[in-house]
């Protein structure tokens, strides 16, 4: 019991309470909850009394920027990343290539770390005989993307970490994932796996060697884009009809074990909704998002959704948390918000908003790339409770509520007795189960809530992969400006505001190259189609939720150089990496949207959306370009091409340009302003055309303003669509009859 009350003081004092002990006693100020205390692998060395090969405590890894590279600094391997004094020793020496490419937040990286690649054994078998490679493939996404390939061409699955064997110029002739240290169910232990690979290498080199010749050649002969017809609504309807014939009615989602959480294809079902009106689309999205927030994949106290489900319910989650499943839930939320007018959806979006702002932002603006899922060399561990501990921290009473709410009970529904929380109940029925209001019932549980977060504050965190990637940050931005413009959240959109200043001025050149990664000071490695099109979207959503013109004018300009760098001119599509990048075994393009949107399928929507700012139809017939180059690929799987499906939808139309004239700030402009954040339009862009203010920079890419201003000094609005334009609308009511008259 003491426990409960010091916790409970704790928590006050955080929430800005004052407390009184004892009459007489002085007020006492707030307190500001501790620090939290991360795992750390070891503390940095000075890298300048080091020598190349980092000595005999650290490997060459030591000197690389990835967090997860860093992770691996100190195994007994010898390590090298991924350049040419890795390639030249093994031509020199006559080694085959060990690739191993994994992340810092993947749970089976370390488990294969601590494993083979800390075993002294296992060490000294690589060292003697491959040169060991390690790459993150957050930092190089084009490596990871063609190995990838290959191991989903040799094994039928892929995953991470990812194994690679390899001959000295880069041709693969083994692949696989993760193999454990003793041989189980058939598959050998790494230990084993090299030795027979050593074998080949020794005794059947020339299998080997064509084995990866005639890789390299089927993996050249298709460069990821097969034209076909262009697309049209019948590609449309497809993919509705796949998410109904594939949807779980019972616990939302779509398919079984495990579960994605995939929020751009639940931001397409809902535009999907608006545009067919068929009910069944817009219940499949708001259940999911639901589904998967009761779920024990979102941390109902630190807030966040973890990577995935493994099993149907999302009850059980791989607990790390990536940035762009934020990102692209944020939108979902905020999106299914505006369709449905339920403060439950917002409440989430705040949540997550939230999350980010206080444990994924860098103190320049930048946002973080993900949490670990695992702490103390355990999965899950910082994230779930005894229900003794919850009763020991919370009190009794309290404390069964809590576990009542959360479906904690006795013998747990995790590992070794312990429960994953996960809210099971309706909130009217326990309001009124415990006599009170659900108003009353919330704002008690959110008190709750706070406590048990407080304390679990104090436990040590899992990793944290502290690297900005700008791709990532491109989809938090747009997502943040747009929930800051749809809730009126001016700080959701300074948020998005600083992270794209931040970029723009640490990780964009003054030629507009960008580059992919910032991480201690130093940007590096240049840019993918990915960083590109993913900021681009991001400076488009922040244009229409500030209407500060010069986030319009810069995607314009990276939308060009974007061009510039990544098009094959022969069919109009893009390649995943620059013209002038490193040059791999194959050239890769890609238009699956799967936990991430792609390259080509975000390049086609921004291009769509460009071309109805400028009234260009160039940018629209780049577009299209890319749609056709890749209409083979979204006809087969159309649930994996929604990014893409998007921009078609958006393309087929029909859509709008809405413009807003008026003078920032005053009561009339920000009427009409106020009707655009409480109507869901997926169909439309908008363009803020300032009265009583030069209109040059606006017009220099907007050509359409001419006579589209304010009318007698006060604001109007001005709705277009298959290039003609309403008649002006000179009061909010006016605009919002006209935006819903085809409703």
């Amino acid at each position: 019991m003491k426990t409960a009350f010091y916790t409970r003081m704790l928590l006050l004092l955080f929430l800005g309470f004052e407390v009184q002990c004892q009459p007489g006693l002085k007020r006492t100020k707030p307190m500001a909850l501790p620090q939290p205390r991360y795992e750390q692998e070891f503390e940095m060395p000075d890298l300048a009394t080091l020598p190349p090969d980092g000595g005999p405590r650290f490997n060459r890894l030591i000197f690389e920027s990835s967090p997860y590279l860093l992770q691996h600094a100190n195994n007994p391997v010898d390590w090298y990343p991924w350049n040419a004094e890795a390639f030249e020793k093994a031509v020199r020496e006559d080694r085959p290539i060990f690739l191993s490419i994994g992340y810092s937040t993947c749970h089976w990286c370390h488990v294969m770390e601590h494993e083979s690649f800390e075993n002294d054994d296992v060490a000294e078998y690589l060292n003697k005989y491959f040169v060991a490679i390690k790459v993150d493939r957050e930092e190089r996404p084009d490596i990871d993307h063609v190995y990838m390939t290959v191991c989903q061409a040799l094994t039928g699955s892929g995953g991470w970490p990812l194994t690679i064997f390899m001959t000295p110029d880069r041709k693969p002739f083994f692949a696989g994932t993760y193999f454990p240290p003793e041989t189980r169910f058939g598959r050998p232990s790494f230990l084993e796996l090299l030795e027979r690979i050593h074998d080949v290498w020794i005794n059947d080199r020339e299998k080997a060697v064509a084995s990866g010749s005639n890789l390299v050649q089927a993996l050249s002969s298709w460069s990821g884009a097969t034209s076909g017809h262009p697309l049209d609504r019948d590609a449309l309807s497809q993919a509705d009809e796949q998410f109904k014939r594939s949807y779980d009615i019972e616990n939302g989602g779509f398919g079984g074990a495990p579960k994605f959480p995939m929020g751009h294809s639940l931001s397409f079902l809902l535009r999907r909704w608006k545009r067919t009106g068929d009910p069944a689309l817009r219940e499949m999205a708001l259940h999911t998002l639901r589904a998967m927030y009761n779920g024990g994949m979102y941390d109902h106290l630190g807030f966040g959704f973890a990577r995935y489900s493994t099993d149907a319910r999302w009850l059980v989650p791989h607990f790390e948390k990536m940035l762009y499943d934020q990102a692209l839930l944020l939108r979902a939320y905020t999106d299914a918000y505006q369709v449905a007018q339920d403060p439950f959806y917002a409440r989430v979006v705040r949540e997550i908003a939230l999350y980010v702002q206080r444990d994924m932002t860098d103190m320049g603006g930048g946002f973080y790339s993900a949490e670990n899922a695992d702490s103390e060399g355990k999965e899950g561990k910082f994230y779930t409770w005894t229900k003794r501990e919850i009763l020991d921290v919370l009190g009794s009473s309290d404390g069964v509520l809590f576990c009542r709410w959360y479906g904690v009970t006795d013998k747990g529904n995790f590992e070794d007795g312990l429960n994953i929380l996960h809210a099971v109940g309706d909130t009217n029925e326990f309001a009124d189960d415990f006599g009170v209001s659900p108003v009353v019932f919330r704002k008690k549980l959110d008190a709750l809530r706070h406590i048990l977060f407080s304390h679990r504050r104090l436990r040590i965190h899992p990793s944290k992969d502290d690297k900005i990637l700008t791709s990532w940050n491109g989809l938090m931005i747009s997502s943040l400006a747009r929930a800051g413009f749809v809730l009126d959240a001016d700080s959701l959109i300074s948020t998005a505001i600083r992270a794209a200043d931040f970029i723009l001025a640490n990780m964009v050149t003054s030629d507009n190259t960008i580059f992919h990664r910032w991480r201690a000071g130093n940007a590096g490695i240049e840019g993918y189609l990915e960083d590109y099109a993913f900021f681009i979207d991001g400076l488009l959503e922040l244009y229409q939720a500030t209407f500060d013109i010069k986030y319009l004018e810069k995607a314009t300009q990276l939308h060009q150089t974007m061009l510039h760098k990544f098009l094959d001119v022969s069919d109009g599509t893009l390649f995943t990496t620059a013209h002038d990048a490193e040059q791999l075994i194959v050239r890769i393009k890609d238009s699956y949207d799967g936990a991430l949107p792609s390259g080509n399928s975000m390049a086609a929507w921004n291009a769509i959306r460009i071309a109805r700012f400028s009234g260009n139809a160039t940018d629209e017939k780049i577009a299209e370009r890319i749609m056709t180059g890749f209409s083979n690929q979204v006809r087969q799987a159309p649930t994996s091409s929604t990014v893409m499906l998007t921009a078609l939808d958006f393309a087929l139309g029909p859509s709008r340009e809405i413009i807003i004239a008026g003078n920032p700030g005053t009561n009339d402009t920000r009427a009409m302003i106020d009707v655009l954040r409480h109507t869901y339009l997926p169909d439309a862009i908008v363009v803020f055309n300032p009265g009583g203010t030069p209109e040059h920079r606006v017009s220099r890419i907007v050509s359409y303003l001419q006579g589209q201003g304010v009318i007698d000094g006060k604001a109007a609005a001005y709705v277009c669509e298959n290039f003609t334009c309403q008649l002006p609308a000179h009061n909010a009511l006016d605009f919002q009859q006209q935006l819903h008259s085809n409703d």
